[in-house]
């Protein structure tokens, strides 16, 4: 297919109307023009929107921008002018002119320029009656003439026309456009806002009603009302990508009546689109940059970039509560140091993370930014689910024209110039045109590994009769026309390299068709969640993805993304009745599955894992990812002796290694390896390092001040682990303080049984490393602990949540049935009434030793009422297998219904000489449960006693969590 590289073509007038509208014509000459000056009487947010994504394309490759409107009769959509704000922080030259009393401003004039070598080649400017709103640039009748740059004729005409339009740009009644004068404009223009709408022209009609929050978002919304009224200060969302995560920030600001945010994020186009979408909803408030070129610190809603704003320098420019509310969007783009600054900084009254990320091993570093809540999780079967995005038809290709084995990998990724060469061929691009041809839809986005890769693909598409375009940093045909041509049906199908990865709303495409390897599963579900938004324009029922697989690992984190899973064993054991919406269809090559599972058979060691997530994220992990991936942690320590001797053996840096040794003792026995009855000690190394403990030691009573304000953040462990009558302190209270370093910093001064030292002291009323630190290794020895304490406060929130908070996952769903599926155990009934309770028939509890148990079905049954008090919310039932209880006053055989009830805080009491079910995690992830007798020994540990004397006791370990204690044993009535 051949495009058209002309800033003008077509008559030279464009009458307008459905038949001949203007808006192709400006997007085109915007495309084009290395210089764009436009002058209008008035700009609606309805028209602008329809240019913008073109101005900022233009922007992008340095074009010269300059808008002027003007406040006549204050028609001009304040909304728009915060928008045009936005363009300017990104290098536009924005005016308005101010209007006279009793004077008018009909202006409409669009000038377009390309030059080369400083030398104009092309030029036109359109001079008629169009103003910026969707009426005037689609279908209503305007008059627009075009007058065309010549290379040979007499150009006075359109020099006259720039010269013109350079004088009134320079008018002594034009004004820059800023926060301060937009404030102004809204106020004197509210008295004339009932006169406006009496004439119909404050705005256009066509501008769609206020937006509503989707039901995820109402339930998020929720979510984040009851965090904060348990006084947390800190939340995580996960919504996937389509189900409107920066909307959902936007209506939380409207819900808590916040005025000064703060938005921060990696990426100015993400900046730039919830700049957007917060004028939407909250068009009131002013708005600011804060990046490399702008220093906004006045408006209302900061956007930032963490590249800027991370930085102690900057973040000095500010007080610690300057702003009452705080988002972070996708944590996952950017080291947790970074963001760990900019928290430990801020006191907000709140902190909203988002993220699109749908895995708990991604989840980890973001989680403990906020304090470990994750209040709402919605992933992408469930917003197919709700109908907020559409269900996909997934076809795993086979790419067997390339063998992956044979090309080189380097830090989990695929030698870039390898894969050029063996990407353009005849042979690859034939084998993906017969597939694509076979599934397509009607409007297809592709994902190429290179320029390169784009370009040849293009072309053999076009060789054989398609309309394609590649679409890169470098290409001519812009984004935002390529966009436009493939949603009118002008094109088939966009080869793009990186550029529709992430934030882009793209609800015209049906079909995704990947070509590339995606190492990360989080870059996978970016480009599959490009398509599943809901089209209103198009009304699409589904998406289809046509993804080309080769033989390597790599490739195996596509059906654990499909179904939303860790384990990859779990994922193909799965991928033949795939865990996803009945509406959904997978459908992988045979061959591709028999290779996986080869390769899972081998997937056991802690390398394996480590590797593995690494591959995914991009970096190496995180020990809390890591523990996230459900390694067994004790496994680890034995094999490797620590987390970070794990990370030297892998990881092929010699500064690493040179840098983190000579501190691994104190890592893995002074940070590492603690008990933790209580949080405390984690709390502790938290302050420590947020007080820059390695550069300046702090006094004992900034730790306890410090201290105090980092636990009020974990509410549920600040009620959990302080004493009573301590609860109502403050940071300044003696109470606290005479607490605080007594416990826990006394004691972590203290030498621990099994080490040669006291890994910290405290000397002349500070508390200080006791260890040699050469100075330019401090700052990496406190992201090292960091990363530890991080780990230190996710096991142990996850302990007391599986020990005292609540049930894991897999018993804390509620199913429905239906009358037929409930099961009355006993067939005799004659009892004078009964209850229902749930039942796991696969989750046995196992009365050997640790039986894998699993939960894919839950059932009801109905029991006799004679067991006491029972609630249907906290009692339920499972099976008993083997004979370790099979003893003493309650024997419990072999197949016996076990009646039990589930440990919250406010049934927890004692455990001593309880009969408990007891969890644990095995090396490959799976949970496995045990039944025994719980006595506490003299010195604080826990035995678990079997009832057969034939079965040893068990010492307890701390990745033992109880979650239910035994109420009985349901016999059949006699």
């Amino acid at each position: 297919m051949t495009l058209l590289h002309s800033l003008s073509n077509g008559k030279k007038l464009t009458s307008g109307g459905s038949s001949d509208p203007f808006l192709p014509k400006l997007v085109n000459a915007i495309n084009r023009a290395t210089s764009i000056q436009i002058s209008v009487s008035f700009i609606q947010q309805s028209g602008l929107k329809l240019i913008f994504d073109a101005l900022i394309d233009a922007l992008n490759r340095n074009a010269s921008v300059s808008i002027l409107t003007s406040d006549y009769l204050g028609i001009t959509d304040p909304i728009a002018l915060r928008e045009l704000s936005a363009l300017q922080n990104r290098g536009a030259d924005t005016r308005v002119y101010v209007c006279k009393q009793g004077q008018s401003f009909h202006m409409k004039t669009y000038i377009f320029v390309h030059q080369k070598n400083e030398t104009i080649s092309q030029g036109c400017a359109f001079v008629g009656s169009n103003n910026i709103s969707r009426a005037a640039l689609t279908d209503a009748v305007e008059w627009c003439l075009r007058h065309d740059y010549s290379h040979i004729g007499d150009n006075s005409d359109f020099e006259h026309i720039q010269s013109e339009f350079s004088k009134i740009f320079r008018h002594p009644q034009v004004q820059a456009l800023t926060i301060e004068w937009i404030d102004e404009y809204i106020e004197r223009r509210k008295p004339v806002r009932h006169a406006l709408k009496l004439l119909d022209m404050g705005s256009d009609t066509e501008n769609p009603v206020q937006p509503i929050p989707n039901s995820a978002q109402l339930e998020a919304l929720d979510a984040l009302n009851n965090a904060r009224h348990l006084k947390m200060k800190r939340a995580l969302v996960v919504l996937a990508t389509g189900m409107g995560k920066t909307w959902l920030a936007a209506f939380d600001v409207l819900q808590t009546q916040s005025e000064k945010i703060l938005f921060v994020a990696h990426r100015e186009e993400i900046l730039l689109q919830a700049e957007r979408t917060f004028l939407t909803l909250i068009p009131n408030a002013s708005t600011g940059h804060y990046n490399g070129q702008n220093k906004h610190l006045d408006a209302n809603m900061v956007f930032a970039s963490i590249q800027t704003i991370g930085k102690t320098s900057h973040l000095n420019n500010f007080p610690p509560n300057y702003f009452d509310y705080i988002i972070v969007d996708e944590f996952h783009h950017a080291g947790a140091i970074s963001y760990k600054k900019l928290l430990n900084y801020f006191t907000p009254n709140f902190l909203l993370g988002l993220t699109a990320t749908p895995e708990r091993t991604d989840q980890a570093d973001i989680l403990s930014l906020c304090d470990n809540n994750l209040i709402y999780e919605k992933r992408i079967t469930d917003g197919i689910e709700s109908g907020i995005l559409v269900p996909f038809k997934y076809y795993g290709i086979n790419d067997e024209t390339i063998n992956y084995q044979d090309l080189p990998w380097r830090n989990g990724k695929f030698d870039p110039t390898a894969l050029d060469n063996v990407f353009a061929t005849e042979n690859r691009a034939k084998h993906i045109l017969k597939y694509w041809r076979h599934h397509k839809q009607t409007r297809t986005l592709a994902f190429c590994s290179s320029q390169k890769h784009a370009e040849y693909m293009a072309k053999y598409f076009i060789r054989h009769g398609m309309k394609a375009v590649a679409i890169h940093s470098h290409s001519e045909t812009r984004r935002s026309e390529a966009l436009e041509l493939l949603s009118t049906g002008e094109i088939d199908i966009i080869f793009s390299v990186d550029l529709f990865n992430e934030g882009t709303d793209l609800p015209a495409i049906d079909t995704i068709l990947i070509i590339r390897p995606t190492e990360s599963k989080i870059l996978f579900l970016q480009q599959l969640g490009r398509g599943l938004r809901q089209s209103t324009t198009t009304g699409k029922s589904y998406l289809t993805v046509i993804d080309f697989i080769g033989n390597h690992i790599s490739f195996l984190n596509r059906p654990m993304a499909l179904q939303g899973l860790d384990n990859p064993k779990e994922a193909l054991k799965n991928i033949a009745k795939p865990l996803i919406n009945e509406n959904c269809f997978i459908n992988i090559a045979p061959e591709l599955i028999d290779f996986w599972l080869k390769l899972s058979l081998s997937y056991q060691t802690a390398a394996d894992v480590y590797h593995e997530l690494k591959n995914q994220i991009g970096r190496r992990p995180t020990a809390t990812e890591f523990f996230y991936s459900k390694y067994d942690l004790a496994k680890l320590n034995r094999q490797y002796g620590g987390w970070f001797n794990l990370v030297l053996s892998e990881e092929t840096d010699p500064d690493l290694k040179l840098t983190v040794t000579p501190y691994l003792d104190f890592l893995n026995k002074g940070i590492s390896s603690t008990r933790m009855t209580k949080s405390f000690k984690a709390i502790l190394l938290e302050t420590f390092v947020s007080l820059d403990g390695f550069n300046y030691p702090p006094t004992l009573d900034s730790i306890c001040e410090q201290s105090w304000h980092i636990f009020k953040r974990y509410p549920v462990l600040w009620q959990q682990d302080v004493l009573p009558e301590l609860l109502d302190t403050s940071s300044s209270d003696p109470r606290w303080h005479q607490y605080w370093k007594k416990n826990p910093i006394n004691f972590l001064c203290k030498k621990d049984t099994n080490d040669y030292q006291a890994w910290f002291k405290i000397e002349q009323n500070k508390l200080i490393a006791n260890i040699a630190i050469m100075p330019e290794h401090r700052d990496l020895l406190t992201e090292l602990v960091m990363e530890i304490t991080d780990l230190l406060l996710a096991r142990y929130s996850h302990r007391r949540q599986t020990t005292t908070i609540s049930l894991p996952k897999i018993l804390d769903h509620k199913t429905t049935l239906d009358k037929k599926n409930v099961i009355n155990i006993f067939e005799k009934q004659d009892h004078p009434s009964q209850i229902e309770l749930t039942y796991y028939p696969n989750l046995k509890i196992a009365c050997g030793h640790f039986k894998s148990g699993y939960c894919d079905e839950s059932l009801t049954k109905k029991i006799a009422n004679i067991y006491g008090k029972l609630n249907p919310e906290i009692h339920f039932i499972a099976p008993a297998s083997g004979n370790s209880m099979n003893g003493g006053k309650q024997a419990v055989c072999n197949g016996d219904l076990l009646l039990l009830e589930k440990i919250s805080p406010t049934n927890a009491g004692s455990i001593n000489g309880l009969t408990l079910a007891i969890e644990i995690q095995d090396d490959s992830g799976d949970n496995q449960y045990l039944l025994r007798k719980v006595s506490k020994q003299i010195d604080g540990s826990y035995l678990l006693i079997a009832n057969n004397p034939d079965y040893a006791a068990i010492v307890a370990s701390e990745e033992m969590h109880t979650f239910a204690r035994l109420k009985s044993i349901i016999k059949p009535p006699q």
